[in-house]
């Protein structure tokens, strides 16, 4: 089976990754740090919203099942893309919208998505959501890994 994989961020990576976790053709999901600058960042370094990281779930998939553009779509629908740094209670840079493309391809069919989204006036203000490369991704500590399989009551921001 060939994969493929996207790095988004919604807010808090738990609640992302139970949605991604759910679709037809996602192979794996890992949440983690990327987007910042400081090296081998902790939960706890991040949740200072001084490093530059976003709380981002690592999406593996199958392109025969589910495409790039589908699983964007998804995400567009899980969370208010219209708010800078916050989802729900949850505030500060590492709880931003951002797509974390890995190749011209994504980048184009990302920005695209966007407009469209824009143009439809589906959400009544516009979509901020960051479009930029991915950096490192620096999966996040196993305790948080799964989180919404080891706690049925799951409350966060999605």
């Amino acid at each position: 089976m060939k994969t493929e994989k996207a790095v988004l961020a919604a807010g808090c990576f738990w609640g992302v990754e139970s949605e991604l976790a759910k679709l037809p053709g996602v192979v794996s999901t890992t949440v983690g740090y990327t987007g910042g600058t400081f090296p081998n960042p902790t939960y706890e370094d991040v949740c200072t919203d001084k490093t530059g990281h976003a709380e981002a779930v690592e999406v593996l998939f199958d392109p025969e099942k589910i495409s790039y553009e589908k699983l964007l779509e998804h995400f567009w629908e899980i969370h208010d893309p219209t708010t800078i740094n916050r989802q729900g209670p949850d505030v500060g840079t590492q709880y931003r919208s951002a797509v974390f493309f890995s190749n011209a391809e994504q980048e184009k069919t990302a920005k695209q998505l966007k407009e469209k989204l824009n143009h439809s006036k589906k959400f009544k203000k516009p979509i901020v959501t960051e479009i930029a490369p991915s950096k490192e991704f620096y999966p996040a500590e196993e305790y948080h890994q799964k989180y919404y399989l080891k706690h049925t009551n799951l409350h966060c921001g999605i």
